[in-house]
């Protein structure tokens, strides 16, 4: 019978210290977020709507966890996010802040404010900011570019730190005439450009981009260097990238967009497909840009 030797020439079950655990992982901070934009790391971010996903996304190494009204088709089965109420994001932002508190979670948590809910005054936006951030949001997200621009400035002076949301905004997604890419014109091109910049200079820390031609969403991001973007259908070269959890997980009532990567289908579990949607975006290889049509 053979004794395994240590380099040191000592049994492997000698009186040695047992070796150190793995170090933590630091909670996420709009400064550690920064860091990450300023190196060029990308930044991983999945829907979360309950505490189980929630904790188990985290445990994966997802930086961010949005809380987002698309729990109105996902989960509540309506046809938009149009329905969502600001009580029903408040129940589910809690959810998701119990899991990561169970698990002493490090993700950054971010929650829709929903239609209805800021659109009235910069005063309305507030009292729902304030809200969302009780119910232990870290950062609040609020759709389209313009007059949002003075909204994001009051809730950003007031120490609530803001998402914005160009491109496909759901919220409006009647007026935008359905699911369809923006910015695919000069002058929509320009529009959102000047959106884009309005929003940072006005305190926005991240900007979802939704829909939007890759080449565009790519110039933008080199050029918001104080605000990170993530993208969603927007390309490989944002700072960061997006999908709802199910889509990801092959979870859908409908066909999923073209740009969904079903991670399931190739791991054993969900886990393990939850890390492999974390190695890909953070090696690039996705989102694969040859199945944008745009």
């Amino acid at each position: 019978m053979s004794i395994a030797i240590t380099p040191e020439g000592t049994r492997p079950d000698a009186t040695l210290p047992p070796p150190s655990p793995p170090s933590p992982r630091k909670p996420l901070s709009l400064p550690r977020l920064a860091d990450m934009h300023a190196r060029g790391e990308k930044i991983t971010m999945l829907t979360a709507y309950d505490a189980t996903f929630a904790a188990m996304a985290d445990a994966a190494g997802v930086e961010c966890l949005l809380v987002g009204d698309s729990l109105g088709m996902v989960c509540q089965g309506l046809h938009s996010t149009v329905g969502v109420t600001l009580d029903t994001m408040r129940y589910h932002t809690e959810c998701v802040a119990r899991g990561l508190h169970r698990v002493q979670g490090t993700a950054w948590l971010i929650a829709d404010l929903p239609f209805g809910s800021y659109q009235e005054s910069r005063e309305q936006a507030l009292r729902s900011a304030t809200v969302l951030m009780q119910a232990g949001a870290h950062m609040v997200k609020l759709e389209g570019g313009g007059w949002t621009a003075e909204t994001i400035r009051f809730l950003a002076e007031r120490g609530i730190p803001v998402c914005a949301h160009l491109g496909l905004t759901p919220q409006t997604v009647h007026a935008l005439g359905g699911y369809r890419v923006q910015g695919r014109s000069e002058e929509a091109a320009a529009q959102l450009r000047l959106h884009a910049l309005e929003l940072q200079d006005a305190g926005a820390a991240m900007l979802v981009l939704e829909m939007v031609p890759a080449a565009l969403a790519g110039a933008l991001t080199l050029e918001l260097s104080r605000c990170a973007t993530i993208g969603i259908g927007a390309g490989k070269a944002t700072a960061g990238q997006v999908l709802v959890l199910h889509d990801m997980l092959g979870i859908h009532l409908g066909k999923p967009p073209k740009f969904v990567r079903n991670f399931m289908a190739e791991s054993g579990g969900i886990a393990q497909a939850l890390q492999a949607y974390v190695r890909a975006v953070k090696d690039r290889s996705f989102p694969d840009d040859r199945l944008h049509a745009w």
